[in-house]
């Protein structure tokens, strides 16, 4: 096993990518680096072979698709996830890993937001949406995350071997962001320098479209990983949103004794019920969440006992 493995997923990162797969390699010296075509058009596996990386490639299309091959491929300590159009910095890389390996922390965030993001991003609704996000993630999950959508980031083995991912493009890093938050993993943030992309190189993050993708994505593991919360909120809606036409009805027939609109009363009466049963499902999911975590607990406790025992095997 690998102590350090670096992966770049690449889609069209030709004029990017043999620059960054060197910035790593002087960063860190002792890392393999791996290069994942993601079915490019350009000179991006050329490229990527000539300075040095280990080529692998994914044909499902999606950054969440290539993630996931790399991390079921490769076996490694740490791994540190970066992008292949050169706005990261490879000086942030050995502290990052250290982290991981010395200290015993599951996820690094390399946190964009906080330095020259605003400044270098030409793309300002790409700015709004990061922290849109942000702030509809540290609400939910009461946290402090600085940057939920960086590509820059190291994961534990630990990590990778728990961690369930499943989106396929642009919202995996949203999704491990939130998985991380709801396993209580230990997570440190640092401030990198970003740097907009050169002249010539172009984003593959359209921001309306990969935009909804991540909040749906957002909605999906509320629903998920705080189901009782979820459907309290979903229940609290309906019920206001009934009783908006209900009041009207309930004041005539105190007026006048008399219900004429008898349509509104049975569908308002239908949605209340609908909303007591969605919060009676919230209940049984969330008792079900937490058997399971307290499962994958017991698991991982068992798994840890086992590792230290082989380790003390002479």
């Amino acid at each position: 096993m690998e102590k350090i493995a670096v992966l770049i997923p690449c889609f069209n990162e030709g004029k990017t990518i043999g620059k960054v797969v060197h910035d790593f390699q002087l960063a860190l010296p002792e890392a393999t680096i791996y290069v994942y075509d993601n079915n490019s058009t350009d000179n991006t596996v050329s490229e990527a072979e000539h300075a040095g990386a280990i080529i692998g490639s994914e044909q499902r299309q999606g950054k969440g698709n290539v993630v996931r091959r790399m991390l079921s491929d490769i076996n490694a300590e740490c791994y540190l996830l970066v992008d292949g159009d050169d706005t990261y910095p490879a000086e942030n890389a050995s502290e990052m890993c250290s982290y991981i390996i010395e200290k015993g922390y599951d996820m690094v965030i390399g946190d964009r937001l906080s330095s020259t993001y605003s400044q270098e991003n030409k793309r300002p609704f790409h700015d709004f949406g990061n922290r849109m996000v942000r702030y509809i993630i540290n609400t939910i999950f009461n946290s402090d995350i600085k940057d939920i959508m960086t590509g820059y980031r190291a994961l534990s083995r630990q990590m990778v071997l728990t961690t369930p991912l499943l989106s396929e493009g642009f919202e995996i890093e949203t999704e491990m962001t939130i998985n991380s938050l709801d396993n209580q993993m230990k997570i440190h943030q640092i401030a990198v320098d970003y740097k907009d992309r050169p002249m010539g190189s172009i984003s593959k993050l359209h921001t309306f479209s990969d935009g909804f993708k991540i909040v749906k994505t957002i909605f999906r593991l509320f629903r998920d990983y705080k189901p009782l919360v979820f459907f309290s909120y979903v229940s609290l809606f309906l019920i206001l949103l009934s009783l908006c036409f209900l009041f009207p009805v309930l004041f005539e027939y105190f007026q006048t004794g008399l219900v004429p609109r008898f349509p509104t009363l049975i569908v308002c009466g239908f949605i209340i019920l609908f909303a007591l049963m969605l919060i009676i499902c919230g209940i049984i999911l969330q008792v079900q969440l937490n058997h399971h975590r307290q499962l994958r607990q017991l698991l991982n406790h068992i798994q840890t006992i086992n590792k230290r025992k082989n380790t003390d095997i002479p």
